[in-house]
């Protein structure tokens, strides 16, 4: 039992610390991420074309809901662990309606799919409300799809299309749209601007 437990910890401490400086260059390392992100209320719009015949619903429901479209800003730092995973974290601001800003931190596991340039990115992201607002206690959850290209040595720019559920004691909204963010990242070798 005992060589065999040596054994598989030396295959593994080869596999692990044999890597070629080629495999080594496959992940940004440490990296930061603002972005800015534009979105459509589809809750809303649901919700509007269901009860378009309600009286009650058009005159007391509908003024108090939020904003059809929001804009945030966000700041997201983390590690490229593995060739197709990064893991970050930081915090998002979201402007909804002239009462509802909402500052919240999130955690973001992004999986990226690629060789060299123009790399395919699916994002998942989880956000829990920091700040009091007019609505509190509120989470969010969703994914982005997006496109990752390489700008310089250590920039990339990435857009991509998200879908995000906000949930809170008091209603659900879900929102469409755009995110696009730029990223510095450690690693010189991760792009082909890199092999100089």
């Amino acid at each position: 039992m005992k060589r065999n437990l040596f054994f598989l910890a030396l295959v593994f401490s080869a596999i692990v610390f044999g890597q070629s400086e080629e495999n080594q260059s496959k992940t940004m390392g440490f990296y930061i991420s603002p972005n800015v992100q534009v979105g459509y209320n589809l809750g809303n719009s649901i919700k509007d074309n269901q009860n378009q015949d309600s009286q009650y619903y058009q005159q007391y429901v509908s003024p108090k809901l939020p904003n059809k479209y929001t804009y945030g800003v966000g700041f997201v730092g983390g590690y490229h662990l593995l060739p197709f995973f990064a893991l970050g974290t930081g915090l998002k601001y979201n402007y909804i309606t002239d009462n509802l800003h909402l500052l919240n931190w999130t955690i973001q596991p992004k999986f990226i799919f690629g060789k060299d340039e123009g790399k395919f990115i699916v994002e998942f992201e989880y956000g829990k409300q920091l700040n009091q607002s007019n609505i509190n206690n509120t989470h969010y959850f969703g994914g982005k799809l997006g496109y990752q290209d390489s700008f310089s040595k250590y920039l990339l720019q990435e857009g991509g299309l998200f879908i995000y559920r906000y949930n809170s004691a008091v209603s659900e909204a879900f929102f469409i749209g755009i995110s696009l963010n730029a990223t510095v990242f450690s690693n010189k070798k991760y792009t082909v601007y890199g092999n100089d």
